[in-house]
């Protein structure tokens, strides 16, 4: 049956890891725009929690595997063609590549493609067709480093429909699910009176964990007694990071927690945080930990030093040295600097990562990304 009130189609990879909330972030960018949003998933099988979670009107499960959407895709663009046809769509907002792929030839809607990571259009087939729809397709990236990175491979694009949309949070809803320092060390199993550096991520070489144990180890005499470095996550580099720690003499004091489910949950068990990736696209985690009132220090490359802007350290990619230094310098912040802080990370959520934030800079870009108009 024709659905005739007015729609934005949402279409999602999947909604492994953090890909849920994607969902969620864009499904709020209409609330109260006059727009129905309809979250169809590529991947994955229905889950009541998933759809919850997507804080859409409709959702929808298509079940494909991985395998099965390989080579040309024509079942997935026979059943997204099916779907718009039932329904008044205005427009589509894709995340990453195989989806905006998909809508963009199965459909005749303008297309947002969400880009998530770097090198997307580094192979040649997919400029020939983002040049191929230029005119029904804008993109955005979830920093201006992905921006950058996007409009430096498509080089004839109008640089106008390529922008930033950052990633955002619920700062409410996140900081209402952490809990306090005192159970979070229990359930972790960390010294309630050790000082703590926290780390989460893969155990993989775009996080760099090594350099963040090298820097520890250079700080280690002149942080305050009992100082830990405590890992969560998990990967194939762990056995290799075990490793350095116990040649450099401080495997006892870099604790690696494993995978911790809903592990944002338990950032105030930190004193401080620190993220050592290797061009991290955006860092959903460091919003995670702002909203946790955590010190921030994170390299000077890709998105993540767009996040810490102005609230946080930074030190050059890979640079153990310069990294100790940052750790010795937040570890002797005073109350009164570590309140102002504090107020300043929950001040640059509210204004740049926030969902309210994130509306309104998607209003601002309705004009340069050429869309229809988002009320009836």
């Amino acid at each position: 049956m024709s659905s005739p009130e007015p729609r934005v189609l949402q279409f999602c990879h999947g909604y492994d890891g953090p890909f849920l909330d994607c969902a969620r972030q864009y499904a709020a960018l209409f609330q109260g725009s006059g727009l129905k949003v309809t979250t169809v998933y590529l991947t994955g099988k229905a889950d009541p929690d998933v759809e919850r979670g997507s804080a859409s009107d409709e959702v929808i499960f298509l079940g494909y595997s991985s395998k099965a959407i390989r080579g040309l895709k024509l079942g997935a663009m026979r059943d997204l063609r099916r779907l718009v046809a039932e329904r008044n769509v205005r427009f589509c907002i894709a995340h990453r590549f195989k989806p905006i792929y998909i809508a963009t030839l199965a459909t005749r809607l303008p297309v947002i493609g969400v880009h998530h990571a770097f090198g997307d259009y580094g192979r040649f087939t997919r400029r020939l067709f983002a040049r191929a729809y230029s005119q029904r397709l804008a993109l955005l990236a979830v920093s201006d480093a992905v921006r950058d990175d996007i409009r430096g491979q498509l080089p004839g694009w109008p640089q106008h429909r390529i922008q930033t949309l950052y990633n955002r949070i619920d700062i409410k809803s996140i900081q209402a699910d952490q809990v306090d320092r005192r159970v979070a060390r229990g359930s972790l199993g960390l010294p309630e009176d050790a000082w703590v550096i926290g780390n989460a991520g893969r155990l993989h070489p775009d996080k760099d964990q090594a350099t963040l144990i090298r820097g520890f180890a250079a700080a280690l005499p002149s942080l305050p007694a009992g100082s830990v470095l405590a890992i969560m996550g998990k990967g194939r580099l762990e056995s290799n990071l075990k490793r350095l720690a116990q040649e450099l003499g401080i495997d006892a004091q870099v604790l690696f927690l494993g995978q911790v489910p809903q592990g944002r949950r338990y950032f105030k068990a930190f004193d401080i945080f620190a993220l050592s990736s290797d061009h991290e696209p955006f860092g959903m985690v460091l919003l995670e930990a702002m909203a946790a009132g955590l010190p921030l220090v994170c390299t000077d490359c890709g998105g993540g030093q767009e996040v810490v802007k102005d609230v946080g350290e930074v030190f050059p990619l890979g640079d153990s040295q310069a990294l100790s230094e940052r750790l010795i310098a937040l570890s002797r912040l005073d109350e009164q600097r570590m309140q102002s802080m504090k107020e300043g990370m929950l001040n640059r959520l509210q204004q740049s990562f926030s969902d309210e934030a994130g509306k309104l800079r998607f209003q601002q870009l309705q004009n340069a990304l050429n869309l229809p108009g988002l009320t009836q």
